[in-house]
């Protein structure tokens, strides 16, 4: 049976997004969130990385890990994967971006940790999808993640301007807003 393609875009990003839904990737959801330009570049950094693991990952997993029986590497063998492109991605914005480079900080090398990137990665064998379908889970995945990450980032630098009761500033509004946005996101669970 093929993959539902459009299905699986959907989903990924709206009804099983991995931030609102999953809880997965909440470290730089929470740290790269004040202000949407960051936002939208740390987006577009974990979209690239996460489509392209989930290629990666799919052929070695298929060809590599499978037909030797070594399943038991999957988790080291998708790190090391995602590690080097996040330090791919990492010279390519230090080099066409200094100022993004500067902003994203410590999150970009945390990429390589985010349990979001690894979570779609094995997800993707998990579910079977099939090459087309894992590369679409991925970007999908990312594109979630980057809508969350910017809606949120959005919302935070309207509460800079807000008047907010002392005791809910900073953290704790931050907090409840994401907590909202989780019930928001909520409502897409009948979709598919």
């Amino acid at each position: 049976m093929g993959d539902n393609l459009f299905i699986i875009l959907l989903s990924s990003i709206l009804v099983n997004n991995f931030v609102m839904n999953k809880f997965l990737g909440c470290c730089p959801f929470l740290g790269v969130s004040k202000k949407v330009s960051t936002a939208m570049g740390m987006g577009l950094a974990v979209t690239f990385v996460m489509g392209v693991a989930s290629l990666v990952t799919y052929f070695i997993q298929v060809y590599l890990l499978d037909t030797l029986k070594l399943g038991y590497l999957q988790t080291i063998a998708f790190i090391l994967v995602i590690a080097v492109l996040v330090q791919l991605v990492e010279m390519v914005i230090k080099r066409m971006s200094p100022s993004l480079y500067k902003a994203l900080g410590v999150y970009l090398p945390l990429i390589t940790t985010n349990c979001a990137v690894l979570g779609v990665t094995i997800l993707n064998i998990t579910e079977g999808y099939s090459l087309l379908g894992s590369v679409v889970n991925g970007i999908g995945s990312a594109l979630g993640f980057t809508l969350a990450i910017v809606l949120f980032a959005g919302v935070r630098e309207r509460l800079e301007d807000s008047k907010i009761p002392k005791a809910f500033q900073g953290f704790p509004s931050t907090l409840i807003a994401a907590g909202l946005m989780s019930m928001a996101f909520l409502g897409f669970q009948g979709l598919i």
